[in-house]
């Protein structure tokens, strides 16, 4: 059973900054891309950055210049640095891998962390 957990969300005013992190653990299993998504009330989810295996990255417009994201494979781990943040950033944001289990590759999602930026 492969889980991933999330931390760092919060309540930020404009223009500060938050860091979340995701960590997979379980056993036998294999991590290929990673990244996060995030839903706003009313709107449907989509992507704010993601990384390959060997460290390509793609982001959203709206982000880009603001937010880094970076991993550790050794420790399974995903981070997404949030700068210069915006009220338009307040969504829950859901940390993805596409993770293989034997021979079997799925995506994988976390519980999600809520990030609310004040104006």
């Amino acid at each position: 059973q492969v889980q991933l957990v999330e931390s760092g969300g919060g309540l930020v005013q404009a223009g500060g900054s938050l860091r979340l992190s995701c960590t997979a653990s379980g056993s036998a299993f294999s991590i290929n891309a990673m990244g996060w998504y995030r839903q706003a009330p009313g709107k449907q989810r989509e992507l704010v950055a993601a990384i390959t295996k060997g460290g390509s990255t793609n982001y959203a417009d709206s982000v880009k210049g603001r937010f880094t994201i970076s991993r550790d494979n050794a420790r399974n781990t995903v981070h997404l640095q949030m700068n210069s943040l915006k009220p338009e950033d307040t969504a829950d944001y859901y940390c993805n891998a596409v993770i293989t289990v034997f021979t079997a590759t799925r995506n994988y999602w976390g519980q999600g962390t809520q990030v609310t930026v004040s104006s």
